[in-house]
């Protein structure tokens, strides 16, 4: 009888523990996708992703670089102050995208060019993301929001 117990015990905590690296695959599959890691243009140039990469890149707007094209391709470059990199992006553009404004694109880089499949841009005068502020105060170019 005891042994019984025992065995029965030893067979629940191995389901339980098949269960657990079960569900840990299932959860690390299900957000394989949804991972998408930050980088700055400095970072991009100094290390170039691979082509199969979902990347986000944030910084400025470099000045003079919006390129409106044929459709909705709108085509600019983005910049930390130490390197700039082309973004290319087809769809409509937020209107609080422009020059020397921040912004974040998520997208993959494909021959040097960065195409975005999202562009998001601050939603007021004062607010940055985090990712770019840090990005832009490691290349000393962050300047305070005037009234901060």
């Amino acid at each position: 009888m005891k042994s019984l117990k025992k065995q029965r015990r030893i067979q629940v905590i191995a389901l339980t523990v098949v269960a657990l690296v079960v569900a840990t695959g299932l959860i690390g599959y299900a957000m394989r996708d949804g991972i998408n890691f930050f980088r700055s243009p400095s970072q991009v140039v100094a290390e170039p992703p691979a082509a199969s990469e979902v990347f986000r890149i944030g910084g400025l707007v470099e000045e003079g670089s919006i390129v409106r094209g044929q459709g909705e391709t709108v085509r600019f470059s983005v910049t930390d102050g130490g390197a700039s990199v082309a973004v290319s992006y087809t769809g409509v553009l937020p209107d609080l995208v422009s020059e020397n404004e921040g912004m974040v694109g998520t997208g993959r880089d494909v021959n040097g060019v960065f195409e975005a499949s999202e562009i998001l841009a601050k939603h007021d005068e004062t607010y940055m993301p985090k990712e770019v502020v840090d990005a832009l105060k490691e290349q000393g170019v962050y300047k305070e929001p005037e009234g901060s």
